[in-house]
C-alpha cells in the first residue's frame, strides 16, 4: 500500500515541475494543495489520511493541536532547516520524523535592495502610470548613494545586504541585541545602539529571526525616533514589528514609507488597511521565492522522503 504525501501551499503549481518525483512513484501517492488553508481546522480535515506532509516554510502551522489531530502523520518536511511554525517537541513525542532541505543563494537580500530602490525611485508607481497611459513622469526620486542604511541583525543575510549597500555607495550601520562593535568592524559597518540606528538611518531593514525574544522587537518608540524622510523595510517576519504602530506611522506620514514582504497575518487580508496606503510597497512574502531556491527545496524533499522510506532519514531536524 502506497504512502500518501501532501505538498502544501504550492501557490504557483510548480512543485511537480521543478523536481523529479519519479523515484517515489511506486511507493508514494502525491496530492498538491495550491491554496492556503483558511484555518488550522481546515488543515486538519484535509490532511487526515496523509502519512507525509511537505510544508513550504511557515505558510501552514503545525502546532501541538494540529499534530495531535493528525494520527497518520509520520514524516513532516519543511523547506529550509528551520521552521518556527512546527512544534518540534510534540513531533518528537509523537514519533514524527521532521526533515529539512538546503537553500540556494541569498534571494531575500536582492528583494530587500529591490524594495529600497522601489521606495526611493518610485519604480512601481511610475511603471503603473506608464501602463495606464499616463503621459510621463511626475515623481522625483532619491539617490541612495551617500544615504545611511541601518540594519537590524547582522547575520549572513544582513551582512549580504550590507555588502550590496556599500557597493551602491551607502553608509551602513547595524544593531541587534547581541551584536558587538568588533563584529561590525569585521563586516565593515558602523556599530550603533538601537536608538542611534532608528534616529539616524535613512533606510532601516530588518534581518533577525522571529523568536520569543524578537517578537515585537521594533516598538512604537523605535518608529517614533525615525526621521520623517526615512523608510522601513521588513523582509524578515511581520511580528518582529509592532504592526499597529507601523500602520499609524504610515497613515500619519510620520515616516516616508515602508517596503513590506512579511506580515503578522499571511496571506494579508484583501481588506487590510496597509493595502490602501500609497506610501507602502507590498510584496506577498517573496523573499525566498525564486526558481533556484524552489528547485533546491523540492529536490531535497524527494531525497528526504526516499531516505525515510529506506529507513535512513536525512537532514533530520530537532
Amino acid at each position: 500500500m502506497k504512502h500518501r504525501c501532501a505538498i502544501l501551499d504550492d501557490y504557483q503549481n510548480v512543485a511537480l515541475k521543478l523536481a523529479d518525483w519519479s523515484p517515489l512513484k511506486d511507493k508514494v501517492d502525491i496530492t498538491v494543495f495550491d491554496k492556503p488553508f483558511a484555518s488550522s481546522e481546515e488543515a486538519v480535515r484535509a490532511l487526515q489520511d496523509f502519512q507525509i506532509v511537505c510544508a513550504m516554510r511557515e505558510r501552514t502551522g503545525f502546532g501541538r493541536d494540529v499534530l495531535n489531530a493528525l494520527p497518520n502523520l509520520k514524516l513532516l518536511l519543511t523547506s529550509g532547516m528551520r521552521n518556527a511554525a512546527f512544534d518540534m517537541e510534540t513531533a518528537k513525542e509523537r514519533g514524527i520524523v521532521v526533515c529539512g532541505t538546503g537553500t540556494t543563494g541569498n534571494p531575500t537580500a536582492g528583494l530587500t535592495i529591490g524594495l529600497m530602490l522601489d521606495l526611493t525611485r518610485k519604480i512601481g508607481f511610475e511603471n503603473a502610470r506608464m501602463h495606464a497611459g499616463e503621459p510621463w513622469q511626475v515623481t522625483v526620486g532619491e539617490d541612495v548613494e551617500g544615504r545611511t542604511l541601518g540594519i537590524v541583525g547582522l547575520g549572513k543575510l544582513g551582512t549580504k545586504v550590507a555588502t550590496i549597500a556599500k557597493a551602491l555607495g551607502m553608509n551602513v550601520m547595524a544593531w541587534s541585541t547581541n551584536l558587538t562593535p568588533e563584529a561590525c568592524a569585521a563586516a565593515g559597518v558602523t556599530y550603533a545602539t538601537k536608538e542611534e540606528l532608528f534616529a539616524k538611518a535613512d533606510v532601516i531593514t530588518i534581518h533577525v529571526i522571529l523568536s520569543k525574544r524578537s517578537r515585537g522587537l521594533i516598538t512604537a518608540d523605535d518608529l517614533a525616533r525615525m526621521k520623517p524622510t526615512s523608510y522601513l523595510i521588513n523582509t524578515a517576519r511581520g511580528p518582529i514589528v509592532d504592526e499597529d504602530a507601523l500602520l499609524k506611522a504610515l497613515q500619519n506620514k510620520k515616516i516616508a514609507g515602508a517596503g513590506l514582504d512579511t506580515f503578522s497575518q499571511e496571506p494579508l487580508p484583501v481588506d487590510h488597511p496597509l493595502r490602501k496606503l500609497d506610501n507602502v510597497v507590498l510584496t506577498p512574502h517573496l523573499g525566498y521565492v525564486t526558481e533556484e531556491n524552489y528547485r533546491h527545496y523540492y529536490r531535497d524533499m524527494v531525497e528526504d522522503i526516499a531516505g525515510w522510506l529506506d529507513g535512513k532519514p536525512v537532514r533530520v531536524m530537532g
